[in-house]
Formats: C-alpha cells, sequence, structure tokens
C-alpha cells in the first residue's frame, strides 16, 4: 500500500480493511474465524469495527498473511502530514 491510495486518515476504517483482503484471498469469515479461535459472528463485528485490539489484529495478521500494522503506520504518517 502507497500514499497515494490511501484516502484521508479520517475515513481509516480497519474492519473494512481486514475484509477486503479476506475477500482478496477469497476467505470466509468462517476460516478466519477459525483461525483467530472466535465465531464467525465476532470476525463480522470486526468488519464493523474501526480499530481493532493489538492481539486481535496480531491474530488476524497472521493468519491472513498481511501486516496490518503497517497500514496503521501508514495511515499515522499520513494524519502527521495532514496536520
Amino acid at each position: 500500500m502507497n500514499e497515494e491510495n490511501l484516502p484521508p486518515i479520517e475515513d481509516f476504517h480497519l474492519g473494512k480493511l481486514i475484509k477486503a483482503e479476506l475477500a482478496r484471498q477469497g476467505r470466509t469469515a468462517t476460516w478466519l474465524a477459525k483461525q483467530v479461535h472466535c465465531t464467525p459472528e465476532n470476525i463480522y463485528k470486526v468488519y464493523r469495527q474501526r480499530w481493532v485490539t493489538m492481539p486481535l489484529l496480531f491474530e488476524i495478521s497472521k493468519a491472513l498473511d498481511y501486516d496490518f500494522f503497517k497500514a496503521c503506520s501508514e495511515y499515522l504518517e499520513v494524519g502527521k502530514t495532514n496536520l
């Protein structure tokens, strides 16, 4: 992900990013729930959240082999330049 593809910092929504990456990989909420030891309902709740707890984000990142922390850091940097 690079800066020119990033929407404004106030539009950052981690749940939507997770949902999009899951879809890109052709995986389901049920699959992810099994990987992170929760229910599919909890994953659907994650989709609606702008932010996710660090432990859960770590598990989701491992399961999807995608660095969501890096995505957060990129938004942090964009936020600094937009102040």
